[in-house]
């Protein structure tokens, strides 16, 4: 007997973006609010506060739909979501002028560049990040629920 598979998919998803972004918040506030720097929290938090939790969930639920067939290990799985997430981040950052392409680098909050490499190398660090957690933490949240 198993209710509600998917329901709990989502949810076991859900958990580690949502506390992962309690973190990137509360560090967004303090530096906004107590050190006085000038960045638009509300531009640049809204596209991971909005987004990237349901995407972690639905993720979840696809590859539990993908489990009697053949499909990749839960790690590679969630390696891949980083694929699907920066380029519909990027389009969405174009949408809200948040961000801009440059010679040099993109152009982020009308503030300052970040070039390519560091992008490049922020990229890769993403892969092997989400790597893990979802072969550690994802993987784990699942088995707890009982649908691993």
């Amino acid at each position: 007997m198993n209710p509600h598979p998917y329901l709990r998919a989502y949810m076991a998803g859900i958990v580690v973006p949502t506390i992962v972004l309690l973190f990137i918040l509360a560090g967004f506030v303090i530096v906004r609010f107590v050190c006085q720097v000038p960045i638009p929290i509300e531009r640049a938090i809204i596209f991971p506060m909005a987004i990237v939790p349901g995407a972690f969930g639905a993720w979840n639920m696809f590859y539990l739909w993908l489990r009697p067939r053949p499909h990749l290990p839960i790690g590679l799985h969630g390696a891949i979501l980083p694929l699907i997430l920066v380029p519909a981040g990027y389009l969405l950052g174009r949408t809200l002028g948040i961000l801009a392409l440059k010679p040099d680098g993109v152009f982020y909050l009308q503030s300052f560049t970040l070039p390519y490499a560091v992008l490049a190398l922020a990229f890769a660090f993403a892969l092997v990040a989400y790597y893990l957690v979802w072969k550690y933490l994802v993987g784990f949240f699942n088995r707890v629920l009982g649908i691993a």
